[in-house]
This record gives structure tokens, C-alpha cells and sequence, in this order.
């Protein structure tokens, strides 16, 4: 009888402990019939910084690890210390998953996938003609790279700091040159112009609350999809549900992001089902 193959996955980032990342990893290469150890690296537990990275990266070399998950502060400061990167996360400058094989270290971008595939799944026949997304950060260009990936005709990124809504447009535009990127300033306007509306700020979160935008611009012909998952029904989601918008939460974002980059490690597809169970457990 063939041994299971196993895999060492790590985690690094600043806060982590409390990730759902690690058990929903597990759970899938139980279901696949793999040994998989997920550890976490919490940065703030070991009182470092990103600059920390080049040791932390050659001592997973050497422990033998196949893949490490990256999150902030590190998707970008990552990028100089590694010898591959692939076209999604070259295009976005930042990495969320690293593959590590025959002494190699490959940076993808799954943080893109797991947008676009819970809106395929949640969002089929939406309109795609005029978007504003909310949010010009390293989630902010995932997302605004999987709405132009989706389709999109007409993106408008909104942030509270116009330069760096101009940055992801700059930085995406060339890849999508027969259609329209741009930074905006009047939120009334781009709002009443769209047809959904993205927020991909941190506005939401329990300890952000509020909406990233006047909820009054609201009209029930928008579709409204999030980012934010704790909670899953943030208060802009609940008043755009009141009006009866067609949204979708940002749960499936963070579930399919590691599916991706299970499929990634290992070569092995994962259940989705099994990732929806495990987050669910978690309070999701």
C-alpha cells in the first residue's frame, strides 16, 4: 500500500491566531485522505516584523516545508525574496500563497480567485456594465483585478486616499485597455451610474463599523457584493438585503482564496463543501 502523501503548510502574518485558515486546510486533506500539518507563524506572538521575512523564509527551506500562506503585513514585502512569481500575482504586486519545491520558492495571488469564484457561484447573470468598488488596498487590487477578469466594462475605485485608488488603476489599465478603469471622487454620481456595488475596505469588520459608502445611494436594481466575513452580514449588507439587492457575502471569498492555494500545495482539487463545513464550525 502506497504511503499518504504529506505536506508541512505554514502561515505568516501579523494577529493570526485566530485564522480559520489552518483548520479549514486540514479538514479538506482529511476528506482528500493526505497528512497535512498547517502551522501558524504569528509575527506579533514572536514580536517581529516583516523584515524577519528572509529568516523565516529560508528556515522554511530547510524544516522542509511545501508552501507557506502569506498575509499582512507580508504580501509585498515578500515579493524581492522570492525566484518565481505567477502572471496574477506579478499583475496585482502581491502575494498570498508561496509554493515551495526543489529548493524553489513561486509567489501566486489566490486572493483574486476566491472573489471571482463566489461571485460566479453566488452572482450568475449579474450585470457587469458599471461598478464602483470601495477600497483601493492589497484586497482592494485583488478584487478589482477579478471584476475586470469577470468582465466588467466599467470599474470605478473609490478610497478615502485618492492616490492609491489611482495606483491599482494604473497598474491594471494596460492589462485591460478596450475597457474603463478609473479613480473617483463623487460617490453620489459613480452609485447612481452603477449597476453593483463592491466594498472592499475593512468598513464592516466588528471593530471598523459602519458602511463605506451612504447607504441611501442604494437602489433596489443594485447588486452589492462584500469582502468583509466577521461578521457575514455586515450593515451594509443587511440594509441592501432590507431593499431587496441581490448580494453576496465575503465568506466565499476567504473559503475559495484556500482552496486555491490547497490545489496549489498539493495538486489535489479540495472539496469546497468541506472548507464551507469547517468555517461554518468556526462561527463563520
Amino acid at each position: 500500500m502506497q504511503p499518504k502523501p504529506s505536506f508541512l503548510i505554514g502561515l505568516i502574518g501579523s494577529g493570526i491566531t485566530a485564522s480559520r485558515t489552518p483548520p479549514m486546510h486540514e479538514a479538506a486533506a482529511d476528506a482528500a485522505g493526505i497528512r497535512y500539518l498547517y502551522k501558524k507563524i504569528d509575527l506579533t506572538e514572536l514580536k517581529l516584523g516583516a523584515d524577519a521575512l528572509p529568516e523565516l523564509l529560508t528556515a522554511a527551506k530547510r524544516l522542509g516545508f511545501d508552501g507557506l500562506n502569506v498575509t499582512h503585513p507580508c504580501k509585498q514585502a515578500i515579493l524581492p525574496l522570492l525566484d518565481e512569481l505567477s502572471p496574477d500575482a506579478e499583475a496585482l504586486g502581491a502575494v498570498n500563497t508561496v509554493v515551495v519545491s526543489n529548493g524553489r520558492m513561486t509567489g501566486h495571488n489566490t486572493d483574486w480567485f476566491g472573489f471571482a469564484e463566489n461571485f460566479r457561484r453566488n452572482m450568475q447573470g449579474a450585470s457587469l456594465g458599471r461598478v464602483v468598488q470601495f477600497g483601493a488596498g492589497g484586497a482592494g487590487s485583488a478584487v478589482a483585478y477579478a471584476l475586470m477578469k469577470l468582465g466588467v466594462q466599467d470599474l470605478t475605485i473609490m478610497d478615502v486616499d485618492l492616490a492609491k485608488a489611482q495606483s491599482v488603476v494604473d497598474g491594471l489599465s494596460p492589462r485591460f485597455v478596450e475597457r474603463r478603469l478609473r479613480a473617483g471622487r463623487d460617490v453620489a454620481a459613480a452609485v447612481a451610474a452603477a449597476d453593483g456595488i463592491v466594498n472592499a475596505t475593512p468598513i464592516g469588520m466588528d471593530k471598523y463599523p459602519g458602511t463605506p459608502l451612504p447607504t441611501v445611494l442604494l437602489r433596489p436594481s443594485h447588486w452589492v457584493a462584500e469582502i468583509v466575513y466577521f461578521p457575514l452580514e455586515t450593515e451594509l449588507l443587511r440594509v441592501a438585503r432590507a431593499l431587496r439587492c441581490r448580494t453576496v457575502d465575503g465568506g466565499g471569498m476567504a473559503i475559495f482564496q484556500g482552496t486555491e492555494a490547497f490545489r496549489l500545495f498539493t495538486g489535489i482539487s479540495p472539496d469546497p463543501d468541506v472548507f464551507f463545513a469547517t468555517f461554518a464550525s468556526l462561527g463563520g
